[in-house]
């Protein structure tokens, strides 16, 4: 039924007269689900002995996957797990709560948001209800009481009977620069590095466990998306400090399984930087917009979310720069 479901989707979102497949019906993301009993786009992996991740679609939200298109990730300390990332809705919560359950009974204390995107914080409903402390950056917030009825409503149309019982719920804990937390001989910090992708990008770092959760400060994989409100120059600085500080460390993006420094450096430095660049050579010779949406990213081309992000980071990018 899900699958028959997500196709309809497909198929509503290609226009009418396209000719081309779009990627979700050629299959270039891959599985649409790979783990089908439950509402979990794939099931938790070990990262490291205390660091668990369940990793989610490189791809948009459908009700295939739930909304499960970012990683949901959770620490177990000696008394307590911090679950990083509420989910997209309660069903995918309550779906990584279960997971957790068949690792450790200890109780899901702490839940921390990576930024102020739907999939990172809708969820945080049914946490809520379980007891758990809800944190996030204070930028975050803000996106939440700007935007979150928009996310709520977008995210039930897409999610359909996933969405069943998710409310809008605020942070009871939002900080500026770090927050730390001690889940019984496991130190977590919680920290901003700058402007990154999105207002709030929090990274999370387990120094015992040498794991820095990045959320959306880093990407591989799939192409980054960037908003209205990204200042991507401001992102290049941030991400020198990020990868100075977590240069031997194991990655957890926010998008794609655990990887390093190398990687997402390549996978969003390069990418960013590639694009400024030809930007600022339009900017130079007095190019358009429309010059901007044309530019040549095909070097990107393998990267999912490709069709549906480049030409748009192109126009948004050119967007800032003129006023740079």
């Amino acid at each position: 039924m899900r699958h028959a479901l997500v196709l309809t989707l497909c198929l509503a979102l290609t226009p009418a007269h396209a000719t081309e497949k779009s990627p979700l019906e050629r299959g270039d993301y891959g599985p649409l689900d790979k783990a089908p009993e439950s509402a979990l786009y794939d099931y938790p992996i070990q990262v490291s002995e205390r660091v668990y991740s369940a990793i989610g679609a490189t791809q948009p939200p459908t009700y295939q996957n739930a909304g499960h298109n970012n990683n949901l990730s959770f620490v177990i300390g000696d008394d307590a797990v911090l679950v990083v990332n509420g989910g997209s809705n309660n069903a995918l919560a309550r779906a990584l709560h279960a997971e957790i359950r068949k690792i450790t009974d200890l109780p899901v204390k702490y839940v921390i948001s990576e930024n102020g995107q739907g999939h990172a914080y809708l969820g945080n409903h049914y946490w809520k209800s379980e007891g758990a402390m809800l944190i996030g950056h204070a930028d975050a917030q803000h996106e939440i009481e700007a935007k979150g009825y928009g996310s709520l409503t977008n995210m039930r149309r897409y999610a359909q009977g996933f969405a069943e019982d998710t409310e809008l719920v605020n942070f009871d804990i939002t900080f500026e620069d770090r927050y730390e937390l001690d889940l019984g001989n496991v130190r977590v910090v919680a920290k901003i590095y700058g402007g990154a992708h999105s207002p709030g990008d929090v990274t999370v770092l387990v120094p015992s466990e040498n794991v820095a959760i990045a959320g959306d400060m880093a990407f591989h994989v799939r192409m980054p998306p960037i908003f209205d409100d990204t200042d991507t120059r401001a992102w290049l600085e941030s991400f020198e400090l990020f990868a100075e500080e977590t240069a031997d460390m194991i990655i957890i993006p926010g998008h794609g399984g655990p990887t390093d420094i190398e990687t997402v450096r390549a996978g969003t430095v390069d990418y960013l930087v590639f694009l400024r660049e030809a930007i600022q050579a339009l900017l130079d010779d007095g190019g358009s917009l429309d010059d901007a949406y044309q530019i040549d990213q095909s070097a990107f081309k393998h990267w999912h979310t490709y069709e549906e992000l480049a030409a748009r980071n192109a126009g948004r990018v050119f967007e800032r720069m003129e006023f740079e």
